[in-house]
């Protein structure tokens, strides 16, 4: 008998935009780093409190309305971050 292919599960996160759920590597994970600072980990391995989003810019405003982004991370997001976030997605897309 031949052993079948173990099926690895593929891990899912929910968007913090429209709060669907995704694979994990389709999302964007935004960052709070241990020093504070809040930034885009498109590797998705840096160290710090996580939060992810969709690739794009309707979910990351109604990420912004709603304070989500804030709540999951646990700190102030100033409008300077959010719109840097927003020319990175543009830029990717």
């Amino acid at each position: 008998m031949a052993k079948e292919a173990a099926v690895r599960k593929i891990p899912t996160r929910r968007c913090t935009g429209c709060g669907e759920h995704f694979p994990k590597n389709t999302l964007i994970r935004v960052l709070r780093t241990p020093e504070g600072e809040v930034i885009l980990d498109l590797t998705g391995k840096k160290s710090g409190r996580g939060a992810y989003i969709c690739k794009s810019a309707q979910c990351l405003k109604k990420a912004r309305k709603a304070r989500r982004l804030e709540t999951s991370l646990e700190c102030p997001i100033s409008n300077e971050i959010y719109e840097k976030m927003e020319e990175e997605l543009e830029v990717g897309n």
